[in-house]
C-alpha cells in the first residue's frame, strides 16, 4: 500500500461566474444560448454538450497557480481539503478500534451545505400572506410541550457522508463481491478524500491525483480565494434572476392587439414596452418601479414581480429522451417514462440463501415459556425479574420471579373462573384480551401478559388510548374488532385516567367494539384454591400473542406469534447475544412490542435474567437515565434505540462519574436506519473514554412480521469484524449497490447488522412482483425462513398468504427451498463476510419516475439543512402521495415558534435544493405547520399515515406551503400539435364522414299571421292596444314586501310614453340615441315606448349603486360615451346621484350629456308620432358586458325586434289571458326583451319582480309565483342560487305560508352560457317539496348576435298532446378529454372523466341553427363539436361600437360557410357547442335536435395545445375541500391562475393549495401556477350571474383582491 496516497479529488464546475459572463463576446453567449437548446431537445449528449461548452469557455476563464485554466474550480473544495490533509499526515496504520477522523457523523450535513452551495441564491418567489393568517393560536396552550423528538427514529440525527469498515477486507471477502466491494477505503489506509464533485447535470467531475498533499494545499489557497471572488459577484447580480423558462430572452415583446373597448377603463391599445435592459448575461433587469401594461392592463405591483420572478424560477422539467410518441384518437397516453439506457444495472451473480448458524441444543431447556416462568418461580423465588423506576429515575419496585409466578397465577385463575355473563364463562382458552398498560408500568405489564399465557388466552397488548380522537387509535379499534376482543385488562390508575361517557363508565372510542374493563391490581383478582393449578403444556403451534402493527397506508394487523415461535425465538435470541442466567439488562424501548417485548419480558425470563425498564417518561426528563443505570446495576446488556444515544450526548456533559465498562452488550434496536449508524459514532466518540468498548455496539435488524432478522455478535463470540459501506445515493434508487466513487454528495453511509439469527435461512428477494432472488450487488426486501418468525396476520389470509407463505424463487423459476419464508420489509443486501446490511423499509419505500428513494433518507437530508435551528425538535414526515399515476414527495415539518417568514421560506428553498441536489429527485410539496401540531404516535413520533390522512383532507393546517408541480411532474400528456393548413378536399373528407347528418336544426315555421302580427313596428301594437282593450293590465311591479308598488293598463303605459316623447321631440332630432338609467319598473318602459313615439333609439343602462359608485359608475359613463347618447333620461334621485360629490371621484361629471328628469313631466301629448320609413331602421340598442370584459353594443332593427316577440309568442304560448312572472334584469339580452317587449306585443300580464328585492326577501318570487297561480316564469342563475342558498332549510315554513309551486308549467333560467346542471338539479329537489314539478325546470340560450336562440318550454300531462309541447331537456355525458380536443365522444353516466351537458332548449320559431368548424368555416357532421351559427329574422343587425370596428365583427354577423349550402347569411355566435339528434319526437313527428352549449370560445383558455373550458376546472377545484365556496380561474403569460373563495377559517386557506394543484392536475393534466385564496364574494359576478374573469383578472394584477393567500407553485 502506498505510504502517501493522499488522493485530493478536486470538483472542477464549467459554470462561467456571473463577473466572467459579463465579459463574454456576444457571440460566444450566443453559441451557449444554441447549446443550451440543443442540450434540452435532446440533439447532443450532456458528455458532448460539456465538451463544447468547455472549449468555448476555456479562454475566459481566469487562470488559477497549477491547475489547468480550462477548469475552474468550486468554492465548495474549502470544507473538503482540510479533510484530505487530516489523512495523510499520519501514515502510520492504526490499530483497528481508533477512530477514523472521517468517519465523522456531520459529513452529511457537510454534503448537504456543499450541495446547497452549488445552487447560487435562486430568487423563488415568495407567498404572500394576509397578516392575520401568521397570528397562529398559541403552541403550547393546544398541547403539553413535548420534550421528546420527533419520532423514535429522530432528532436532528444525520447521515454520515464516507465510512469504511473498520478493519482491512482483505481476505475474507466473498469473490463473488469483490468487484463492487473492492473500492471500499480500507480501515488501515491513510488515503482520504476531498469530496466535493458536483452532482448538478451541469457540472462535470475531473479527479486529479497529487502525490504530495503540498499541492492540495495550493489548490485550496486558490479555491479560496476564487470563493470570495465569486461572493462578491453574487451581491451584484441578486436582482436579476436568470430567465430559465426556456423562452427566448430575444424574442420580441412588441406584440400587438387591437383596440377593443374594455370596461376595465384601459381602452387595450397597443403594450406599451417596459422598461427592459438587457445585462451582458442575457437577463432581463426590469426597473422594479416601472408601470408595465400587460395586455393593456397597468399592472404595478408585486404581484407581477412575483409572476415575473416564478417563470424566471420554472426550469425546463426534467424529461428523459422520448421514444416516439402516438396519441390514440381519443385517450392522450400520459408521457410513461423509460429507463434512461444509462442506469446502472446489477453485474452480480445470483445470491445464494444464507444460513444462521444451527440452533444449540440445550439439555435443560424449558419445553415452553410458562414453564420457564414456573421453574423459575419455584426453585428461585427471591431472584429480581423486573425493577421499574419512577419519573425520578427511582426504583419503585422490584418483581421477583416468585412474585411474578404466583400473581399470573392468581390472575389466570381470576380470568377463567370469576368472569362470567349470562352464568357463563366470559373467556374460554384460546379467547383474544387486550392489555392496556401505560409506558411507566411494566410491573403490571408483565403480570398480565404471563397470566393471560397462563390461562391460555391471547394477549394483544395495545397502547392506552388518551383522547376519543387519538392518530391512529380508530384502527386500533378495528383490530380489536376483528380479533374478537370483549375484554380489556388494565391498572388502576390507567382506568381512572382514561376518557368516561355520562355514565361513568370507560367512554366507547371512536370505531372501538364494547369492551368490560377489568383492573388488575384490584381486589377482584383471586387467589386460586390449592388443587388449581395452571396446565403447563410443550409450546404448540396455538397462538400465544398477537402484536399489532401498522401499515404503511395506516391500516392495524395483528401479528399472530404462536407458542412454539416464541420459544424458538428466545432460543435464537439467547444463543446469538449470549445471554446467560442470572444477568442484569437495561431495557429503554417499548415492553409491549417488538425488540423491548422479545428482550425485556419473555427472552428476559427464559434466562432469568434481571430487566431494569426504564419508561419513556423518564427518558423525556432525563436522558442520561438510562446510562446511569448501567453504571448502577453494572448491567451486562442494555437495548436501546439510536434517538436514545442521541439524547444522551446532548446531555452528557453534567455526569462526570459514570462507567459503561460492564456493557458487554449495546443492542441498538434501530441499527437498520440510516441514521442510527451517526448516532453509534458519535455516541462511541464520546463514552470511550467512560469505559466503553466500540466492538459491543451491536446494531441489529428487525421487523414485526419476521421478529429479529440479524443482529451483530457480542465481541466474545469471535465473528468477523464489523463492515461499512458508503454507497451511491444514485445506484440505490436503482436498486442496485455501487460503492461511491465519484458523487461525493449523493452517498448513503451503511453500517451492518451482523450476521443472520441462528437456525434461519435468508435470502434476498426483489421488492415487486415475483420474488426472484436478487444479484449479489443487488437491493431487495430480505426474507427469512425460520421457526422463530411470525405466523399469520390475524384474521387476513390474503395478506398472509404474500407476507408469510413466499416462496422465493430462481430466475428460471425454482423454488429455491421447500420451506415458506416471511418478508420482512427490510430492503437490503449481503455483504462481505456474510454481513447482512439494510438501507431502507418497504414502508419508507417510494417509487418516483421507476427510481426508489428511501422516506428516512429524504428526512436525514431535509434535517441536515439547519439541523436544530429551524425545525422543532427535528420533527419531520417524509411521503408519498399518488397524483396523475406517479408518487409525488410531500415533506412536512413542524416549524419553530419563533420562525420568522423570511425563515421559513429560505428554509424551505434550502430543502427542495438540498434533496433535489443529493437524491437526484423533485419534492412535491414541502409544507410547514405550527409546533406540535404533527399528529403523533404512542412514543412521541410522527405518526406518518395519519399525516398524510390529514395532508389528502385538506386539515393538516400548515402555516407556509410551497408546491414544486412544475419541475416533478414529468408525466403529463405531450402537448397537442395543431395540425398544418389543409387543402379544400382533405378539409371536406375530414370535417363529414361519408353518410354523416350534417349537424343542422331549425325551429318550427311561423305559420300564418294573427291580427297583431301584422304590425311592423312594436310601438304600433301598444297604440293598437290601448284602443282596443284601454284597461286590460299589462304590467305588476312588486316590491320587497310582495305587494304591488306599481302597474300599468295598456293606455296607461301609452299615455306615460305620449308624455316622454312630447318632452323629446322638441328638444332632440329623430335618430338620436338617449340612455335610460332607471331601476326595474314602468318607468323604464314608458321611457322605452316614448323614445320610439319621438323617433329616438332608446339604451337601457343599468343605474349606478350608491354604494359602490367607484366601479359601477365608470361602466354607466362608458356605454353613454359608447353609444353616442345625446341625453340622459332618469329619475330625480338618479340626477342627483349622477352630478354628487363622490361622483366626482369617480368620473368626470362636467362631461356628462343632458340629464332629463322624467319624474314630473308635463301632461303633453306629442304632436305626431314619429313613423320609421323602414322596419330596418334601428329601434333600440342593446349593450351588455361580455364575461371577458368586453363591452358589446348590438343594433336591433324594428324588424328584428317584431320577428324576436313573435317568435317568443309561438314559442311560449303567450296571448292576453295568461300571466307570467318574470325574475331578471331588464337592461340588456332576453331579460330586457322579455320586461320591455313581449307583453306589449302578445298582451299577456308580466309579473315583474326586481332581483335586487330578493337580497332582503329571498322568497319574494316563489311567493308571487305561488300567488298568482303563474303557469310560465323566468329566472336567471343568480336568482336560482339565492332560491337555493337562502331558502334550502325553509322550505317547512314556506309551506306554512301556503306557498305551492304545483301551478309552474315551465321555470325558465335565461342565460348566456352552459346551462349549470347541478343548481337546476338541487333547486328541483329543494322545491319538489312545494310542489314543483322535476320537469318544469329548463333552460334557454341566447347570445349577443341573437337574444333568444333556444326556449324550452315544458308542459306536463295531456296538455302535451296538444299544440307545440316540446319533449323533456336531455342530459347528454361526454369525454372530458376529447372535448379538450375539440371533440364529442359519448359516454356512460359515472365513467371516467364524464361531463354532463343539457340541452340548452327547444330552438325557436324561425330559427335556424348549423355547427360550423372554427377554423375552416365548413358545417360539421352530428355531434362534432364546433361553433354554433345561427340565421333567423331576430339576429341583430351588427356591432355598435365606438371605434367604428363593424369591419372586425363583420363575419358575426354575416358569414357563409365554406363549402356546402354556401348562400345563407348566419351570424356566428361564439360559442362552442354540438347538434345531436335525439329518438324523441315534436308534436309535428319530427325527430327532435337537441343543441348543447358548451362554452364561450372567448373564456376559452388554450395551454398545452388544447382548448379547456373554466368552468371545468372550476367545478373540480370547488369540488376537492369543503371550504371552497366559489372559484374562478384565468391565464397569465402561460399560467394558470386559480383563484378560490374560502369559507370557513383562514388557518384553512394553506390546506388548498395542495389539494386544488392536485385536482387539477388528476382531472385536467395541468399544473396549477399561482393558487389566490380569497375571501368569500371576492369573484365579480355580473348581473345575469356569470363570473366576471377577466375583472378578476386585472383586480389580480393590480393587486386589488387582499387574497389570505397567493401561493406561487415552482
Amino acid at each position: 500500500m502506498a505510504e502517501r496516497s493522499s488522493t485530493g479529488l478536486l470538483t472542477m464546475m464549467l459554470e462561467p461566474t456571473p463577473a466572467l459572463a459579463m465579459t463574454l463576446p456576444a457571440e460566444v453567449r450566443e453559441k451557449l444560448a444554441e447549446l443550451e437548446l440543443e442540450l434540452s431537445e435532446g440533439d447532443i449528449t450532456q458528455k458532448g454538450y460539456e465538451k463544447k461548452r468547455g472549449k468555448l469557455l476555456a479562454p475566459y476563464i481566469p487562470q488559477i497557480q497549477g491547475v489547468d485554466p480550462s477548469l475552474q474550480i468550486d468554492n465548495r473544495i474549502q470544507a473538503s481539503s482540510q479533510v484530505a490533509l487530516q489523512g495523510s499526515k499520519s501514515n502510520k496504520s492504526r490499530a483497528a478500534n481508533t477512530r477514523d477522523e472521517r468517519f465523522r457523523s456531520d459529513l452529511h450535513t457537510e454534503a448537504v451545505q456543499a450541495a446547497l452551495a452549488k445552487y447560487k441564491e435562486r430568487k423563488m418567489p415568495m407567498p404572500s400572506k394576509r397578516r392575520s393568517v401568521l397570528v397562529q393560536s398559541s403552541v403550547e396552550a393546544c398541547t403539553p410541550p413535548d420534550t421528546s423528538s420527533a419520532s423514535e427514529d429522530e432528532g436532528s440525527l444525520r447521515r454520515q457522508g464516507r465510512l469504511t469498515t473498520s478493519t482491512p477486507y482483505q481476505g475474507h471477502s466473498h469473490p463473488a463481491v469483490e468487484h463492487w466491494f473492492n473500492r471500499v477505503i480500507q480501515g488501515s489506509s491513510t488515503s482520504s478524500s476531498a469530496s466535493s464533485t458536483s452532482s448538478h447535470p451541469g457540472g462535470r467531475s475531473v479527479t486529479t491525483t497529487n502525490t504530495t498533499a503540498h499541492a492540495a494545499l495550493n489548490v485550496n489557497a486558490a479555491a479560496t480565494a476564487l470563493a470570495d471572488l465569486m461572493a462578491h459577484t453574487h451581491l451584484d447580480n441578486h436582482s436579476a434572476p436568470p430567465d430559465v423558462t426556456g423562452l427566448s430572452e430575444r424574442s420580441s415583446h412588441h406584440a400587438e392587439r387591437p383596440h377593443v373597448a374594455s370596461v376595465r377603463g384601459v381602452s387595450r391599445g397597443f403594450n406599451h414596452h417596459t422598461s427592459v435592459m438587457e445585462t451582458a448575461d442575457g437577463c432581463e433587469w426590469r426597473g422594479e418601479g416601472s408601470l408595465s401594461l400587460i395586455d393593456g392592463v397597468p399592472v404595478n405591483s408585486r404581484v407581477s414581480n412575483k409572476i415575473q420572478q416564478l417563470l424566471n424560477t420554472l426550469k425546463r422539467p426534467k424529461r428523459p429522451p422520448l421514444r416516439e410518441f402516438f396519441v390514440d384518437d381519443f385517450e392522450e397516453l400520459l408521457d410513461v417514462q423509460q429507463p434512461d439506457p444509462n442506469q446502472p444495472k446489477p453485474e452480480g451473480q445470483q445470491m445464494c440463501p444464507l444460513e444462521g448458524e444451527p440452533l444449540g441444543v440445550v439439555t435443560n431447556w424449558p419445553p415452553s415459556l410458562p414453564a420457564a416462568l414456573q421453574r423459575w418461580g419455584t426453585t428461585q423465588p427471591k431472584s429480581p425479574c423486573l425493577t421499574a423506576l419512577d419519573n425520578a429515575g427511582k426504583p419503585v419496585y422490584t418483581l421477583t420471579y416468585g412474585k411474578l409466578w404466583t400473581r399470573s397465577q392468581k390472575l389466570a385463575y381470576t380470568l377463567l373462573n370469576k368472569l362470567s355473563s349470562r352464568n357463563e364463562p366470559l373467556l374460554v382458552p384460546g379467547d383474544r384480551v387486550a392489555l392496556v398498560f401505560p409506558n411507566n408500568d411494566p410491573v403490571m405489564f408483565m403480570v398480565a401478559f404471563y397470566g393471560c399465557l397462563l390461562a391460555e388466552l391471547v394477549p394483544v397488548p395495545i397502547e392506552v388510548p388518551l383522547t376519543r380522537k387519538d392518530a391512529g387509535s380508530q384502527q386500533i379499534g378495528f383490530l380489536l374488532g376483528s380479533c374478537g376482543v370483549t375484554l380489556a385488562l388494565t391498572t388502576d390508575a390507567c382506568q381512572k385516567g382514561l376518557p368516561k361517557a355520562q355514565t361513568g363508565e370507560v367512554a366507547t372510542f371512536k370505531g372501538w367494539p364494547r369492551l368490560l374493563w377489568f383492573v388488575t391490581d384490584g381486589k377482584h383478582v383471586v387467589k386460586p384454591p390449592k388443587d388449581w393449578h395452571p396446565p403447563i403444556r410443550e409450546a404448540s403451534n396455538d397462538i400465544a400473542y398477537i402484536e399489532y402493527k401498522t401499515s404503511k397506508e395506516g391500516s392495524t394487523m395483528g401479528i399472530t406469534v404462536s407458542h412454539s415461535a416464541m420459544l424458538a425465538h428466545c432460543h435464537a435470541l439467547t444463543q446469538a447475544c449470549g445471554y446467560t442466567e442470572g444477568e442484569t439488562i437495561t431495557n429503554v424501548l417499548d415492553f409491549k412490542r417488538e425488540a423491548g417485548l422479545w428482550h425485556g419480558v419473555l427472552t428476559s425470563v427464559m434466562n432469568r435474567m434481571h430487566v431494569i425498564s426504564i419508561p419513556y417518561s423518564l427518558m423525556k426528563v432525563n436522558p442520561l437515565s438510562w446510562i446511569m443505570k448501567v453504571h448502577t446495576y453494572k448491567a451486562r446488556v442494555a437495548v436501546v434505540k439510536s434517538r436514545d444515544m442521541h439524547w444522551s450526548l446532548l446531555a452528557q456533559r453534567d455526569q462526570r462519574d459514570i462507567s459503561l465498562s460492564s456493557l458487554r452488550m449495546l443492542i441498538v434496536a434501530d441499527g437498520a436506519n440510516p441514521w442510527s449508524i451517526s448516532s453509534c459514532d458519535a455516541f462511541l466518540n464520546v463514552f470511550q473514554s467512560r469505559g466503553l468498548r466500540p466492538e459491543v455496539i451491536c446494531p441489529c435488524a428487525s421487523s414485526s412480521e419476521a421478529m429479529t432478522v440479524a443482529i451483530r455478535r457480542p465481541p466474545e463470540m469471535g465473528v468477523p469484524p464489523p463492515g461499512k459501506a458508503v454507497l451511491s445515493m444514485g445506484g440505490l434508487s436503482h436498486g442496485v449497490i455501487r460503492v461511491d466513487t465519484e458523487e461525493k454528495l449523493s452517498v448513503l453511509t451503511v453500517q451492518d447488522v451482523g450476521q443472520v439469527m441462528p437456525g434461519a435461512l435468508v435470502c434476498v428477494v426483489r421488492a415487486e412482483g415475483i420474488p426472484y432472488l436478487c444479484q449479489t450487488d443487488e437491493v431487495g426486501e430480505i426474507c427469512v425462513s425460520s421457526g422463530s418468525t411470525g405466523v399469520a396476520y390475524y384474521g387476513l389470509p390474503g395478506m398472509t398468504k404474500n407476507i408469510f407463505e413466499t416462496v422465493p424463487v430462481t430466475p428460471s423459476g425454482i423454488p429455491i427451498s421447500g420451506r415458506p419464508f416471511t418478508r420482512t420489509s427490510l430492503l437490503g443486501f449481503v455483504g462481505p463476510d456474510s454481513l447482512v446490511f439494510v438501507v431502507g423499509k418497504m414502508d419508507g419505500l417510494m417509487v418516483v419516475s421507476g427510481r426508489r428513494h428511501n422516506a428516512d433518507d429524504v428526512v436525514a437530508t431535509a434535517l441536515a439543512v439547519e439541523p436544530m435551528k429551524f425545525v422543532y425538535r427535528g420533527r419531520i414526515a417524509v411521503f408519498s402521495v399518488s397524483v396523475l399515476h406517479d408518487e409525488r414527495i410531500v415533506v412536512v415539518a413542524e416549524q419553530r415558534p419563533d420562525a420568522s417568514e423570511e425563515d421559513s421560506f429560505q428554509w424551505m428553498s434550502r430543502v427542495l435544493q438540498a434533496i433535489d441536489s443529493i437524491h437526484q429527485v423533485g419534492v412535491y410539496c414541502l409544507a410547514l405547520v405550527p409546533a406540535n401540531t404533527l399528529p403523533k404516535a404512542p412514543l412521541g413520533g410522527i405518526h406518518i399515515s395519519e399525516t398524510k390522512q390529514r395532508f389528502l383532507e385538506g386539515a393538516l393546517h400548515p402555516c407556509n406551503v410551497l408546491m414544486c408541480p412544475h419541475t416533478c411532474v414529468t408525466n403529463l400528456p405531450k402537448p397537442r400539435q395543431k395540425q398544418p393548413e389543409v387543402g379544400p378536399a382533405s378539409m371536406i373528407v375530414g370535417n363529414l364522414v361519408a353518410g354523416k347528418r350534417i349537424a343542422q336544426a331549425c325551429g318550427r315555421d311561423l305559420g300564418q299571421l294573427e291580427d297583431n302580427d301584422q304590425f311592423l313596428y312594436i310601438q304600433d301594437v301598444l297604440q293598437w292596444r290601448a284602443q282596443a282593450t284601454p284597461d286590460h293590465p299589462l304590467f305588476l311591479v312588486l316590491n320587497a314586501k310582495g305587494t304591488v308598488s306599481s302597474s300599468a293598463s295598456c293606455l296607461q303605459l301609452h299615455k306615460r310614453a305620449e308624455r316622454v316623447a312630447a318632452a323629446l321631440m322638441g328638444r332632440l332630432n329623430t335618430g338620436d340615441h338617449v340612455a335610460l338609467v332607471y331601476p326595474p319598473g314602468i318607468d323604464l318602459i314608458a321611457t322605452f315606448y316614448g323614445c320610439l313615439y319621438a323617433g329616438c333609439v332608446p339604451v337601457t343602462v343599468r343605474p349606478p349603486h350608491p354604494q359602490n359608485l367607484a366601479t359601477t359608475l365608470p361602466t354607466v359613463k362608458m356605454i353613454v360615451e359608447v353609444s353616442k347618447s345625446v341625453c340622459i333620461l332618469t329619475t330625480q334621485a338618479i340626477t342627483k346621484l349622477l352630478k354628487s360629490k363622490e361622483a366626482a371621484a369617480a368620473v368626470d361629471i362636467k362631461s356628462w350629456p343632458t340629464v332629463l328628469d322624467t319624474d314630473d313631466l308635463p301632461r303633453k301629448k306629442s304632436p305626431q308620432m314619429y313613423k320609421p320609413p323602414t322596419p330596418e331602421m334601428l329601434a333600440y340598442l342593446d349593450f351588455s358586458v361580455s364575461t371577458t370584459g368586453i363591452l358589446a353594443g348590438v343594433k336591433m332593427s324594428h324588424a328584428a325586434t317584431s320577428a324576436l316577440c313573435r317568435s317568443i309568442k309561438l314559442q311560449c304560448e303567450l296571448y292576453p289571458s295568461r300571466q307570467i312572472a318574470i325574475c331578471l334584469d331588464p337592461y340588456c339580452g332576453l331579460g330586457f326583451a322579455l320586461w320591455c317587449l313581449c307583453s306589449v306585443y302578445s298582451g299577456h300580464q308580466s309579473i315583474l319582480v326586481p332581483p335586487l328585492e330578493l337580497e332582503s326577501n329571498a322568497s319574494l318570487w316563489l311567493a308571487a309565483v305561488s300567488q298568482y297561480k303563474v303557469r310560465v316564469t323566468f329566472c336567471s342563475y343568480s336568482v336560482m342560487e339565492m332560491c337555493t342558498k337562502g331558502l334550502g332549510s325553509q322550505t317547512e315554513a314556506l309551506r306554512l305560508r301556503n306557498v305551492n309551486l304545483s301551478c309552474v308549467r315551465t321555470c325558465m333560467v335565461v342565460a348566456e352560457e352552459r346551462p349549470r346542471i347541478a343548481l337546476t338539479q338541487s333547486f328541483s329537489k329543494i322545491f319538489k317539496d312545494l310542489g314543483l314539478s322535476p320537469r318544469a325546470v329548463s333552460t334557454t340560450f341566447g347570445c349577443r348576435v341573437n337574444v333568444a336562440i333556444c326556449l324550452q318550454p315544458n308542459r306536463l300531462g295531456k296538455l302535451a298532446e296538444q299544440g307545440t309541447a316540446g319533449p323533456d331537456p336531455t342530459t347528454v355525458y361526454v369525454d372530458m378529454r376529447a372535448l379538450r380536443h375539440d371533440r364529442v365522444r359519448l359516454v356512460e353516466r359515472g365513467s371516467p372523466h364524464s361531463l354532463p351537458l343539457m340541452e340548452s332548449g327547444k330552438i325557436l320559431p324561425g330559427v335556424k341553427v348549423i355547427i360550423a368548424n372554427t377554423e375552416t368555416k365548413g358545417p360539421l357532421g352530428d355531434s362534432h363539436l364546433g361553433e354554433i351559427w345561427v340565421s333567423s329574422p331576430h339576429n341583430a343587425t351588427g356591432y355598435y361600437t365606438v371605434y367604428g370596428e363593424e369591419a372586425l365583427h363583420a363575419d358575426h354577423f354575416n358569414t357563409k360557410l365554406s363549402f356546402g349550402d354556401t348562400q345563407t347569411v348566419w351570424a356566428r355566435t361564439g360559442y362552442l357547442g354540438f347538434l345531436r339528434r335525439t329518438e324523441l319526437t315534436d308534436a309535428s313527428g319530427e325527430r327532435h335536435d337537441a343543441l348543447y352549449v358548451v362554452g364561450s370560445l372567448d373564456e376559452t383558455l388554450e395551454l398545452r395545445g388544447m382548448r379547456y373550458h373554466p368552468i371545468d376546472i372550476e367545478t373540480s377545484v370547488i369540488r376537492s375541500h369543503k371550504s371552497i365556496a366559489e372559484c374562478a380561474v384565468f391565464t397569465w403569460t402561460n399560467l394558470l391562475v386559480v383563484v378560490v373563495e374560502l369559507e370557513g377559517s383562514e388557518q384553512e386557506a394553506l390546506d388548498l393549495v395542495a389539494l386544488v394543484t392536485n385536482v387539477v392536475l388528476e382531472e385536467h393534466y395541468l399544473i396549477v401556477g399561482v393558487v389566490v385564496v380569497v375571501d368569500p364574494g371576492v369573484i365579480p359576478i355580473n348581473s345575469r350571474g356569470e363570473k366576471q374573469r377577466m375583472h378578476l383578472r386585472d383586480g389580480f394584477l393590480a393587486d386589488q383582491l387582499d387574497p389570505i393567500y397567493v401561493a406561487y407553485n415552482m
